[in-house]
């Protein structure tokens, strides 16, 4: 097994736990109510999230396939080619928003 693909497959599985069911409440609902957005607004942001959800799936489900099998380490590559962009878009959405990386923007905290 490999031990650093394991890692990555947990930390995903973590990633989209937290954003499923944290973010669900705090970010995904808040936002279908919001109605100070445009209906597309609201529906494109809203699949834009499930699209987030699935790319998840997908990271915690080839990192583990890539742990337990090294005939995979290509799609651990590609999937870490991927996370390097995204994790940094992250990173820079959150302070552009003046929104600290780590915590969670809940409801009632100002950035």
């Amino acid at each position: 097994m490999n031990i650093g693909f394991a890692i990555a497959a947990l930390l995903s599985l973590i990633t989209f736990a937290t954003h499923t069911f944290v973010g669900g409440i705090y970010a995904a609902r808040p936002l279908l109510a919001a109605h100070n957005f445009d209906k597309a607004s609201r529906w494109l942001n809203y699949m834009c999230w499930h699209m987030v959800t699935a790319v998840l799936v997908a990271f915690t489900a080839g990192f583990a396939w890539a742990a337990l099998r090294p005939e995979a380490v290509e799609v651990a590559a590609l999937l870490t080619a991927l996370a390097l962009p995204l994790s940094g878009i992250s990173v820079w959405v959150t302070l552009k928003g003046g929104i600290p990386p780590w915590r969670f923007p809940l409801p009632g905290c100002s950035p």
